[in-house]
């Protein structure tokens, strides 16, 4: 989980570096309108949340698999979904606070008619999932290739004689992907 929080913090950091963010004119003391109710750097700001943590949660689950579950099992795949749970809430929390004063400052004590840029917040709750979703669908991938590949290790290591269904040379000989090969034909 130590690892996700590190990937978290670098994660916010880097969206609030790569993040657009839209601008305010002040209109009263406090009070600030959009410059251009048309911008679309709400909708991109969500976008490059997305992309960071979809890239997080691959190197979360590669590197997770590699290390943890190959040893662990179940309990570390339920470890690293948690994690990246807890990563995706700490990348939101990094980035939106990054700016967040300044933008309080400047709302509370520019005069009307200043424009400045408002703070970071993430419109699409539902770019949260992102990491845990690719930190489980490579496991997921990486667990069904490694149960394939022993499937059929365990097949090509019996003996069994030719003409037998399943026997090397036989009418079920597939490679590991299912598909007949020249050899085997």
């Amino acid at each position: 989980m130590a690892g996700s929080a590190v990937l978290g913090l670098a994660a916010g950091l880097i969206w609030a570096v790569v993040a657009p963010r839209p601008l305010l004119q002040e209109i009263a003391r406090g009070e600030a309108e959009l410059v251009n109710v048309e911008t679309t750097a709400f909708i991109v700001a969500d976008a490059w949340f997305a992309l960071i943590t979809a890239v997080c949660g691959l190197i979360t689950g590669i590197l997770g698999h590699r290390i943890l579950v190959r040893r662990a099992g179940p309990a570390a795949t339920a470890g690293l979904v948690l994690g990246a749970v807890v990563g995706a809430l700490l990348a939101l929390w990094v980035g939106g606070t990054i700016g967040l004063g300044t933008y309080n400052h400047l709302l509370v004590s520019s005069p009307a008619g200043t424009v400045f840029h408002s703070s970071l917040a993430l419109g699409a709750k539902s770019t949260l999932a992102f990491w845990p979703l690719c930190t489980s669908g490579v496991i997921l991938l990486a667990e069904s290739g490694a149960r394939r590949s022993g499937q059929a290790a365990a097949r090509t290591g019996r003996r069994q004689s030719p003409g037998r269904r399943g026997a090397p040379g036989g009418p079920d000989d597939l490679d590991a992907s299912g598909m007949w090969t020249d050899e085997q034909r």
